[in-house]
């Protein structure tokens, strides 16, 4: 029987890139080596804790990744398979902000500053649209750094039913989707909107700038392929860092934004 190509590569435990990200990038090169064709079986997740000598939260936070990209689709009781070209989704489709840094060659890390369960209040019910539905809400704020300098101040909600042994310990040593990812909770589509705004002195000590300081203010809905919205985040994110860009074509638009060198 022969051994999956996946499994003959190495990760490097010492290197700053995660664990989850280098397997997402085996996966990703036999791809497009074509060692893996359309069809081809990943291997199991006990062959990938075994080989690679990670966990088993490890490997489903990079299955989870590669599912959201539409590289590959999990079939129950089966296992994971390569997806068809024609299904397969563009990375900028999904977001994260891990995978948005690292693809720019920045370090990301978050601090958390605050967790909290909180009834929802008349906005947020109608957000998640829960009316009729009394369900506590996961509120926690953060800032995500980008090679240790601050970039962004978020606060997200979420409600309690999608994931509900979420604890403050939890959200320091776990990205909250990869913890999503494994209860099969997948971001299919997601809206911003964005806001030019001058930052209060309280907002601009936490990223560290001048009070007055332009920034953009952003709300992003997200949503599942079943169009259940489960994520509403506020953030604030340092203008003298990001630029965001629009590409404007007859087929279509497309949005990105980077990250300057400090």
């Amino acid at each position: 029987m022969e051994i999956n190509p996946v499994l003959l590569s190495s990760l490097s435990p010492d290197s700053d890139i995660p664990l989850y990200s280098q397997l997402v990038s085996i996966v990703k090169r036999n791809i497009s080596a074509g060692t893996l064709n359309t069809g081809d079986l990943l291997p199991s997740e006990a062959e990938l804790c075994k080989t690679f000598e990670i966990s088993r939260s490890t490997v489903r936070q990079a299955i989870g990744a590669l599912e959201s990209e539409g590289l590959v689709v999990r079939k129950q009781g089966r296992g994971t398979f390569v997806a068809e070209p024609k299904v397969r989704r563009k990375t900028e489709n999904v977001y994260s902000f891990t995978s948005e840094m690292y693809a720019w060659g920045k370090v990301p890390s978050s601090t958390l500053l605050d967790f909290a369960e909180i009834p929802a209040s008349p906005d947020i019910i109608k957000v998640f649209n829960l009316e009729g539905n009394d369900t506590p809400i996961y509120r926690f704020s953060r800032i995500r750094n980008v090679d240790d300098e601050p970039l962004i101040l978020e606060t997200s909600f979420y409600p309690k039913f999608i994931y509900p042994n979420l604890t403050k310990d939890l959200l320091r040593t776990h990205s909250f989707y990869s913890l999503l990812y494994e209860v099969g909770i997948v971001p299919h589509m997601a809206i911003d909107s964005y806001e030019a705004v001058l930052l209060r002195r309280e907002e601009a000590e936490l990223l560290n700038c001048k009070q007055g300081a332009c920034a953009f203010s952003v709300e992003r809905k997200t949503s599942t392929a079943e169009g259940m919205v489960y994520e509403f985040t506020q953030g604030l994110i340092r203008a003298d860092r990001v630029r965001l860009e629009l590409l404007l074509q007859r087929d279509g638009v497309s949005f990105q934004r980077s990250v300057d060198a400090k």
